[in-house]
């Protein structure tokens, strides 16, 4: 009888695994829409109501997105959770900053390296497209966190290395932190190490991306520094 159980148990999760199969098969990306329950039903030949608890387990680990009325949908970022590390349960914020910045300088500058070397020219024009947002919205004392994110996050994907975009959550969670912590008197230094970034990596120079990251990492430590023991929780 357990058998039986631990058998019907491990159906939904086989079944999850061969969806992940179909989606990788198919090619499907974020933002696509999967097929109906009766189709994947019979395409993996498995019952209704085990392929509805399939998706309810790959929706848990946001691999898809299931819309009510409209269909399951592949997620944004198929496995990736917003706070994968579980930053949210860290009280001591200003540690945090601390920490999150000495892996900034383990990860950015050389990611940025790579970048200068293997970014095309659809990646270099986006990234200098947000260091051209991120620069507007600082000049208007605009707030500028998602964009800045967007920048790194572009930088990351320029890598042209599977692993690196998913560190990306890592660097991510820092920004909006630091953001806060520095109440926004990086303006001149984030513009200008920004700029340097960017106009090296479409030079396709990577010690010269590497050590304007570095700088720009540099800039932010300071200021961090500057601003004390404040209370950041």
């Amino acid at each position: 009888m357990m058998n039986l159980l631990s058998e019907e148990k491990s159906l939904p999760q086989k079944i999850s695994e061969d969806i992940i199969a179909f989606i990788l098969e198919e090619n499907l990306q974020p933002g696509d829409k999967l097929p109906n329950e009766t189709i994947l039903s019979e395409r993996l030949n498995a019952g209704r109501s085990s392929v509805r608890e399939a998706m309810k387990l790959l929706a848990s680990r946001n691999i898809v997105t299931i819309r009510q009325g409209s269909g399951t949908y592949i997620a944004s970022s198929p496995g990736m959770v917003d706070d994968p590390l579980g930053f949210t349960f860290i009280g001591n914020k200003q540690k945090l900053i601390n920490d999150l910045l000495e892996v900034r300088f383990l990860l950015e500058p050389p990611i940025a390296a790579m970048a200068a070397t293997r970014a095309d020219k659809k990646d270099i024009k986006k990234i200098t497209a947000l260091c051209d947002e991120v620069e507007d919205l600082l000049k208007k004392h605009e707030d500028h966190t998602q964009k800045d994110i967007d920048f790194h996050a572009a930088i990351a994907l320029s890598s042209k290395n599977v692993v690196v975009p998913r560190l990306v959550p890592v660097i991510n969670s820092s920004i909006p932190l630091f953001v806060e912590t520095t109440r926004g008197t990086l303006l001149e230094e984030t513009i200008e190490t920004h700029r340097e970034i960017a106009d090296a990596i479409a030079a396709h120079d990577p010690l010269r991306a590497q050590d304007a990251m570095y700088l720009h990492l540099v800039y932010n430590r300071k200021r961090i520094q500057m601003t004390g023991k404040g209370d950041f929780t």
